[in-house]
């Protein structure tokens, strides 16, 4: 899924691995690769390669544009509020978000190979007895899905993990839902991993670095 995916209205997708992405030689983005460790300025490097992959064939004019982040953490592209972006690393895998006049928020998961009854607890509340019978790898894995839409949320509100991701209620082998004015869907038909993403409701810009809507409000 190199190529970016439309998942919704003015929202594409774009996921690959590491070995097949040309990193980024963007001046900046070399820049502030510099002064990460070695392993974090090559996962750094990729991620940008594969997010300016995607604005050029979907926005040309940005795909030299400066991405910058601001105090959370949340990637924005200097002088363009209207374009939410999103980026997430796991292990070899890579994922990409692009969307016109939404925030947006994607999050990518390599499975563990189990997980315990009390982290699944932790993330599903009340649907974990939904999985208790399935084998660990298959139970793991939905607890990687769930785990994708919940980070996806705040990383699209901006929160981070002060919006306490564990929080939202994501029922098991769910594909789409709401939280607060964000919509999430997981794209459990399209990518062989555990890969989700998140975007305002509203029309309009995308939510300005530094303000965030309450991490706490669910639906």
């Amino acid at each position: 899924m190199t190529t970016p995916l439309l998942v919704a209205d003015e929202v594409w997708v774009a996921t690959t691995t590491a070995d097949r992405i040309t990193p980024s030689a963007h001046r900046q983005d070399v820049r502030r690769a510099a002064a990460l460790p070695d392993r974090r300025a090559r996962e750094f490097l990729t991620g940008r390669g594969l997010l300016r992959e995607a604005l050029a064939a979907l926005r040309p004019a940005l795909a030299d544009a400066d991405i910058t982040t601001d105090p959370r953490g949340k990637p924005w592209l200097r002088g363009h509020p209207d374009v939410g972006i999103s980026v997430s690393h796991s292990h070899r895998a890579v994922a990409v978000g692009v969307a016109a006049g939404r925030a947006l928020g994607v999050d990518v998961q390599h499975p563990a190979p189990s997980v315990t009854a009390t982290f699944a607890r932790r993330l599903l509340h009340d649907h974990a007895g939904r999985i208790a019978a399935l084998p660990p790898a298959r139970a793991a894995e939905e607890v990687a899905w769930v785990w994708t839409v919940q980070e996806a949320c705040v990383k699209a509100s901006g929160a981070g993990f002060t919006g306490r991701p564990w929080t939202i209620d994501v029922p098991p082998g769910a594909r789409t839902g709401r939280w607060g004015d964000y919509r999430w869907i997981s794209l459990r038909d399209r990518s062989p991993l555990p890969l989700s993403c998140a975007f305002s409701v509203p029309r309009g810009p995308a939510t300005p670095p530094g303000a965030h809507p309450p991490a706490s409000e669910q639906t």
